[in-house]
């Protein structure tokens, strides 16, 4: 019995966090323009998707605005160190300065924002 009510907690719970994370978007059309409407109420024009052939039901949104928190050079270390030679780093170099972003590291984050030669950059993976 305990075992069947904990398969049955455990769908129920998975079932809720398909929902939420798959959710559900509303479709608007407004004049000749079609937007998807986001959980958060955010509207994405989907308008030219549309007009080539996809279908807005079957839209789902992913994880919206400012889900990734991007690294800083806050966070990033000067000098070669001690890095393993078996570590993968996305490297960026301009005019003689450069730059080493851990993989590992960068695939929590998705992007770093720093600055190489005096420039800003974003460093995506």
């Amino acid at each position: 019995m305990k075992r069947t009510m904990l398969f049955f907690v455990f769908v129920m719970g998975l079932s809720l966090y398909m929902l939420y994370t798959n959710g559900f978007s509303s479709t608007v059309q407004e004049g000749d323009k079609t937007y998807i409407v986001d959980r958060r109420g955010e509207r994405w024009d989907i308008t030219q998707a549309v007009s080539i052939g996809f279908q807005p039901e079957r839209f789902q949104f992913g994880l919206g605005r400012n889900a990734f928190f991007p690294l800083s050079d806050l966070y990033l270390q000067e000098g070669a160190g001690d890095v393993p030679d078996h570590l993968r780093v996305l490297a960026v170099e301009e005019g003689g300065d450069a730059r080493a972003y851990s993989i590992p590291k960068l695939s929590g984050h998705e992007i770093a924002n720093s600055s190489i030669g005096g420039k800003p950059i974003a460093a995506g993976y």
